[in-house]
């Protein structure tokens, strides 16, 4: 089972809100996660970013791969 590390979509119409989470890479985009591993609102200014670190880094070494999205957060997170 290849695990990813990537967003599902949360919030209203035009009012996106998104979850970072960890799920099977076959399951649908807002599919039923394993684990939440934190969000992020593009809405706000400036771009509220919350990551669980410690899970990430934990998802990573289990050999999650994140998507592209994802590790562009991570770098603006500065992590």
């Amino acid at each position: 089972m290849a695990m990813k590390i990537r967003l599902t979509r949360m919030g209203s119409k035009k009012r996106p809100f998104y979850r970072v989470v960890a799920l099977d890479s076959a399951a649908r985009r807002d599919g039923r996660p394993v684990e939440y591993l934190g969000h992020y609102n593009p809405m706000v200014e400036p771009n509220d970013i919350k990551l669980d670190m410690d899970k990430i880094e934990q998802w990573l070494a289990k050999g999650a791969e994140p998507s592209n999205t994802v590790r562009s957060l991570l770098k603006k997170a500065g992590k």
